[in-house]
């Protein structure tokens, strides 16, 4: 499956190579849980307002983001209106020792028409991108249109591997936290058939530039952990 545009590399990277140094920082090795990330609660000034331990990257128009609570759930907001931004932090994970990923979302407002697998509607409200050592990638997105469990390579930008699963698709669970657990060792086996270097970057990423429209999601505990959530 081939697609026209870089719309991957270009949210990750900002269209370039340049920013991968900025993961390979070393961070906690233990099991990382919010805290080891940095707190959904806490802002920082001298950082555009996000969230203390993550920066904020943004490849098309203006990023809004927040932090919040929502029950007893620390989260981050993120708006998007004809957009692309994320939040980004490095990480230093041996998936032979923590191969799961655990994370809760929320989405309220889907693109209109988003499906990932077309260029002209390449528009999600809601990833997370696990960035490895060897520059590969896996996102997992919550997607307008295309059915939950879709899986693909998205991306044609030499050097930078991009994969996609769809985790979530559609309206029926808007406004509803669902948490998920996924075996990123496992699934970066089943995409580049090699086992899975260190993780050196984790991104929560919204976009609605390609449809022209408005995306939500909010994103609250992110973990890896040595075995199933």
């Amino acid at each position: 499956m081939m697609f026209k545009t870089i719309s991957f590399g270009a949210i990750l990277f900002g269209g370039s190579l340049a920013m991968m140094p900025a993961f390979a920082q070393k961070a906690d090795r233990s099991e990382v849980s919010v805290q080891a990330l940095g707190s959904f609660v806490k802002t920082t000034t001298d950082n555009g307002g996000a969230p203390a331990g993550w920066q904020i990257k943004t490849n098309h128009g203006r990023p809004a983001i927040s932090t919040c609570t929502d029950g007893d759930i620390a989260c981050v907001h993120l708006k998007s209106v004809n957009s692309s931004f994320g939040l980004e932090r490095a990480v230093d994970i041996n998936p032979a020792e923590m191969p799961y990923l655990s994370w809760r979302w929320k989405v309220s407002q889907l693109p209109d028409g988003g499906d990932f697998r077309h260029a002209a509607s390449d528009d999600q409200a809601a990833q997370v991108l696990v960035v490895f050592a060897d520059r590969r990638v896996l996102t997992y997105i919550w997607d307008t249109t295309a059915p939950k469990g879709t899986m693909a390579s998205v991306s044609s930008i030499p050097l930078l591997h991009v994969f996609a699963v769809v985790c979530q698709s559609g309206t029926a669970d808007l406004n509803r936290w669902i948490t998920e657990s996924r075996n990123v060792a496992g699934d970066y086996e089943r995409a580049y058939l090699r086992a899975a270097p260190h993780v050196k970057g984790v991104r929560l990423q919204v976009n609605s530039q390609h449809t022209g429209s408005a995306a939500e999601s909010y994103f609250g505990e992110v973990a890896f952990h040595s075995t199933p959530r």
